[in-house]
Order: structure tokens, then sequence, then C-alpha cells
């Protein structure tokens, strides 16, 4: 029977785009000078005209994105009427009849540009997963180069789509959610926008992980009422001295995000309850320009002295601000009841700048800001230089890149006192290259605090580096050990290619006087022979192997002797990704995967980095010579695979798996007592028949830690078994871990 179609009230969608208009003009009311108005309203006109038969996937019309995406460019990072108009405008181009041209006549070279770029990113996409690729990444980070408001009209695209990302089904969220994870939240970090960030990374965790992400936000909900009476009770006594001693400020708690909660849990194995930083205390003073840093002492002062800080979580990014221009001061102090809370200490401007990013640094551009903008077009000046000479492989470009995105800072001086900011781990290497590239190529050592240091020491926050070089240094191969920053990486990478080149050449003529010798043409055709015999990827290689003594005149001569005999090896076809692709799809019934079935001609295999068993959410991945792996939605490598390898993804479910048992892992810690070993070997071979691989239990000072391998079947099976572990007296946390 035919499902019915839902009855469409366009009038009631008709009144409901007026009121999403009206809503955006007042979000721009702020900025709006004259015939601003005039100039949005021509936009959204267009906009609708264009975009009248469309519909999203939710089922509402098309023009209710565009109109979103505009609102958060007003109001969430407080760009003007010319991101405005590209906003509402920024699917016309690629979606609709209206061309580049026609946008130009209409609003000028300007608007034409910015749209351009955002049309040239959506050209980036792939059309059938509307995923990025990381061979066009490079493309995207060019438009940066024109205008910064192309990437951050992009940001506030992706943040409206991850909003609206219910309506797509699974596989789409899971690519889109990752990509976002994995490059949009570092990127919006990068420039300053803490806020989108923040809900980039909490919708990219609630899509990829939905069980984890529910279970911290009920969490935070039930301890909701408790957190707030504890606030209370901390600030009431800040803000009345606040108050006394003359400060206008806003004191207040908020919680940490959901992304970030996850991120401590895992990382210091931690579960929710001892988590002792969960909300943070924020105190925004209204302060004159001059007096900002002063003023942020003496609050901090205030709070000092009222409660305890601990002596080593002093953050002072007032003096030396982040890269991406945040300022704050941060401390820990010693709550009631005996409670650590971070308290952060800033000025309205500041709150704006951390909260909105650069864009809100353009407001105060007059107040003496011009050094903050310095900063930002600092950073595209070297994403310019990395895409100039980025390397072949654009997998280790945005890896490199990405590196970047994220890395926390330390502030590193010249002998002639001048700061350099590099990123946590950076290198006395690192540093030569931050200074100059023919530094960098050319330095030997590095004098640190006066003191002799390899090329490989790690620099550390106040250090004074001298850096020592020799005109006949040059890069080596294990260099790209030592650095971490992508602008070195990047350096060391086109030097030793150049070398390379180099050595090619000369391996060239050698090969010609071979060829010569032996009287054989020196042709492409020939070249390319050779380099397809020996199974080389360019004739550049065959060249370098050459001059390397690796190919030589006994090389030539067999090739010539068998050149016109079928090359054995060469004659079996490896099949295509897409062939491959189409074998995994050729079910009609299913866009799936099957796991467990008799899939006689495809060859997959569990992949050991997450070990999935059956009942876990998983996704296939095409390898090149492996056939398909299986891997957990939730497995480490999963965001990267997602993020830039899309096309290889298939969806995957199990099947039929019920008699096989799976090798699991899982972790038990808790205070030693009698008999508990007994108590849990019980439950898991007695109560539940589960069979064991290994056991091990370490006591120390009357706590134990155990690890168990078990044959389970499925993820039922297993969480089962952790329930029924969690339940023995003395066990305190029981957690499933990798086997391998």
């Amino acid at each position: 029977m035919p499902t019915e179609q839902p009855v469409i009230d366009l009038e009631q969608e008709r009144k409901e785009i007026l009121k999403r208009y009206r809503g955006l003009l007042k979000a721009c009311k702020r900025r709006l000078e004259k015939g601003d108005k005039a100039l949005i309203r021509k936009a959204f006109n267009v906009a609708l005209e264009a975009h009248k038969d469309v519909r999203r996937k939710s089922g509402e019309p098309y023009i209710y994105h565009p109109i979103a995406v505009a609102q958060i460019a007003a109001e969430e990072i407080g760009l003007g009427t010319t991101s405005v108009v590209c906003a509402l405008l920024h699917d016309v181009v690629e979606d609709t009849d209206i061309s580049l041209d026609d946008i130009r006549g209409m609003f000028g070279e300007k608007v034409a540009k910015i749209i351009d770029g955002l049309t040239k990113i959506a050209g980036v996409f792939d059309a059938r997963t509307n995923s990025l690729q990381a061979e066009n990444f490079r493309k995207m980070l060019l438009t940066l180069s024109d205008d910064v408001r192309v990437i951050l009209l992009k940001l506030c695209d992706r943040l409206h789509n991850m909003r609206t990302l219910e309506s797509m089904k699974r596989d789409k969220q899971l690519k889109i959610a990752s990509e976002t994870l994995y490059l949009y939240a570092p990127l919006a970090h990068r420039l300053g926008l803490n806020a989108i960030k923040i809900e980039l990374e909490d919708l990219g965790l609630k899509f990829t992980e939905p069980e984890i992400f529910g279970d911290i936000e009920t969490k935070l909900k039930e301890s909701e009422p408790e957190r707030k009476k504890f606030i209370q009770k901390f600030i009431q006594p800040i803000k009345e001295i606040l108050a006394e001693q003359g400060f206008k400020a806003r004191v207040f708690g908020r919680p940490k995000s959901i992304f970030s909660i996850n991120n401590k849990i895992r990382n210091k194995n931690v579960p929710f309850e001892e988590i002792y930083d969960i909300f943070a205390i924020r105190i925004i003073i209204d302060s004159k320009t001059e007096d900002e840093k002063s003023d942020c002492w003496r609050v901090y002062s205030i709070v000092t002295d009222f409660y305890h800080p601990s002596p080593d979580r002093l953050r002072d990014w007032i003096s030396t601000p982040k890269a991406n221009g945040y300022e704050s001061l941060h401390t820990t102090v010693m709550g009631p009841e005996g409670k650590w809370v971070e308290v952060q200490i800033r000025t309205e401007r500041m709150d704006e700048v951390a909260e909105k990013g650069y864009a809100a640094h353009w407001k105060y551009k007059d107040q003496g800001e011009a050094d903050r903008e310095n900063q930002l077009d600092d950073w595209l000046r070297r994403i310019r230089e990395m895409l100039e000479s980025a390397e072949e492989n654009a997998l280790d470009f945005i890896d490199d890149f990405k590196l970047n995105l994220f890395a926390e800072e330390i502030f590193v001086f010249t002998p002639r006192g001048e700061m350099k900011t590099l990123p946590v781990g950076g290198t006395a290497l690192d540093f030569a290259f931050e200074i100059h590239t023919k530094v960098g190529e050319q330095c030997i050592g590095a004098k640190v605090n006066h003191k002799l240091v390899p090329l490989s020491h790690p620099l550390k926050s106040g250090d004074q580096v001298e850096v020592i070089t020799s005109s006949k240094q040059s890069p080596k191969e294990d260099w790209l050990g030592y650095v971490v920053t992508a602008r070195a990486k990047s350096k060391i990478k086109n030097a030793l290619k150049e070398v390379r080149r180099k050595i090619a050449e000369e391996g060239r003529e050698t090969l010609e006087r071979k060829f010569n010798h032996i009287k054989e043409d020196f042709t492409i055709q020939n070249i390319q022979d050779l380099a397809n015999w020996y199974k080389l990827p360019s004739s550049q290689e065959l060249f370098y192997r050459v001059a390397m003594g690796n190919i030589g005149l006994k090389h030539v001569k067999e090739w010539v002797k068998n050149k016109d005999k079928p090359n054995k090896s060469s004659n079996k076809q490896e099949p295509t990704l897409e062939q491959v692709v189409k074998q995994v799809r050729g079910d009609k019934s299913s866009d799936s995967l099957v796991i467990g079935e008799n899939l006689t001609k495809i060859d997959y295999k569990l992949s050991p980095c997450c070990n999935p068993i059956p009942g876990d959410d998983v996704f296939g991945f095409i390898t090149i010579n492996e056939g398909i792996k299986i891997h957990r939605v939730n497995c480490p490598n999963a965001l990267q695979l997602m993020s830039n390898y899309a096309y290889r993804i298939v969806k995957a479910r199990w099947h039929g798996q019920e008699l096989i048992s799976f090798l699991a892992g899982i972790k038990v810690t808790g205070i030693d007592e009698v008999g508990l070993v007994n108590n849990i070997t019980h439950i898991i071979s007695g109560e539940l028949n589960v069979n064991m691989r290994s056991l091990s239990f370490d006591t120390n000072d009357g706590t134990f830690e155990g690890t168990i391998m078990v044959f389970v079947h499925d993820s039922h099976h297993l969480t089962e078994l952790i329930g029924k572990l969690k339940k023995v007296p003395g066990v305190l946390t029981v957690k499933r871990i990798n086997p391998s």
C-alpha cells in the first residue's frame, strides 16, 4: 500500500519563512548601515525565488537553510552585511540557474568573489557521499587566501547541517559527523570560534557515538540541581566582594562540553562521577582597554584570597595570548566541600573574542588590536606556504595540517628576545625552520638557555634558543622524526625531493649512455617500459635507482632480452576499487555488506585495531590489497577513514554468527578482597558459560587490576557479562578493552 504524502500548507510555510527572515534582520540590527537592509532583502528575494521548488531531506523548504546560515553568521560570529548576503546566496550558483556573473551584476565583485570561493568548496565534495576527500582539501584551503569569510561562512553552513543531521541516513550521518570532528572543529578552534567548535564537537560525538553522548547528557541533567547549588554557594561571596571593590562583573558557572568530558573519561580512565572539573566558573568584568590586564589580576587576587589556588594550575593567556587570539586567566582553586574548581577571569572584550574569534577582533581593531589581525594574516600566510610547497601525498598533508590546528602552544625566545610560538613538543629543529627555511636546512644544533642541545631537543615555554648552522649541512631523511610542525615537515620533504631530483638527473644521463652502449633507442616509451618492467612508479624513480647503482647494465640487457615476452606478473589484473565496490554492492536488495553469510567472492577481515564482535555498530573499509576490513564505528581510526576515504566505506551488518565465538578483552579494577577472583571466575564460567582464554590479576597495596580474555557470541553477550561483573562486591570498574 503506497504511503500517503504529508499535506503541505504553503500559506503556513510562507508565514514561517517571513518570520525567520525578520529574525535574521533582528540579528543584523546592531551592524546595519544605510542601504544594508535593502541589500539583504534583495539577496533574500533572489535566494527565495531560486530555491522556491526545492526541499531539504527533512521535507522543509530549502530556503530555511540559507536563512539559518546567515543567522549563524550574524548572531553567533558577528559578521556584517556582506557576509549575510553571501550566506543567503551561498547555494544559488551551485544549485540553480543563476550564474556567478548574475551575482556580480546584482551585488558587486566582493560578494561574487566570496560566493565563488564557497562554490569551489562545494565542488570539492564527493557528490555521492557529500564527503570531503583528502585529495581536494587543499583546494578548500586555497579559498582562505582570497577572503577568510569564505571559511567562516563554510563553518556556519556546516554547523547548520550538523544541527539538522537527524533527517539523514545513518551512514551519511557517520561520514559527515566524522569529517566534522576530523577537520571542521579543529578549523573553528584555530580561528578562535570557541562556541562553534564546542557545538561541532558535541554534535559530532552525538552522531558518531550516540550511546556515549546520551549517557553523559543524562548524567549532566541528573547532576544539574546539585551542581547549581554548589555553584551558587561558590560564587555568592565573590560577587559580594567584587561589588564592594567597584567591579561591574558577571559571575556564572557553565558545564564543560560533553565532548571534552568524554575525552577526560577516556584519557584519565575514570568514570563520570570522578571528574572534578565538569564545570568552570567564569568571571567577566567590564573594564577599560588600558586597565584590562591589571583589573584581571586584581580579580585573581580577590578569588585566591578567598579560595586556595593550586600553584601548578595557573594559566596566563593575558600576557601571552594563544595563537588564535584567546585571552584569559585560568586558575584552579579549592572550593567548598573539598572540590577543585576551575575559574576563568576575562573582560567583556576578551569574552567576545574567545567566543566569536577573529571576527570579533575586527570590531576592536581601532583600539590597538591590529597585531591580532596580523596573527591571522600570519597564519593564513603559513597555510599558503604549505599549499604551494605541499607534497604529492594529500593525506600526509592533511595529517600535518590538522596536527597544527589543534596543538597547544609554547612560547620560546630568540637570543634578541623576540617571541616565537610553537606547538607543544616543538623541537630545536622546528624553531630553526620557524626562523627561516635556510636556517632550518643548515641547522647542526642549538643552544637552549646557553647549553648545547641536539636537533631533536624538545623545547619548553620560556626557553631562549640560539640556532647553530653550517653551510655544509643539508636536510636528512631522519629529520622528519625530529620535527612536529607542518611547516618544518613540508620544508624538509621539499629539500629531500630536490636532492632526489638532482640525483635522478645524473641517473638519466647514465641510463642514456647505457642505452647507447647496447644500441637501444632512448625514447620515452622505452624508458616507461623499463620502469614498468621493474614495477617502479615513475621514470624519475628509475633514474634515481640507476644513479644509486641499483639498476645497472645487466638489468637493462635483461629487459631488452625479455621485453617482447609477456611479463607474467604484470598480466595478473588487480581488481579496481570500483569493481570491488560493485561486487560488495551487487546485492540489489541491500547496499550493506553482510558479515557471516556465504560471501564466496568477498574477502573480508575483522580489523585488529578495534576487534569488532557481532552486535557492534560496524562499517566495511575497502583496502587496496587486503580485501575489506571491518571496523567498529568508534574505532580510533574510524574518524580518519571516514573523512579521507569516504568513497571506500561500505555499510556492514552482522548475520548468522550466533554459534561462533569472538575474542573480547575486559579490564576489572577494585579493592582486593578474599575470594574476589573466585567470584569473578564463577560468574564468567559458571553462570554465563563463557570460555576464558586468559586471566591475569595484579594486586598492589589493597587494590587490584585484572585483565580477562573471553570468548563471547556478540556485544549483548559481552554487555551482560560486564553488567554482572560490576555487581561483584569489591569491583569498582569493568570496561571492554582491545584484546590485541
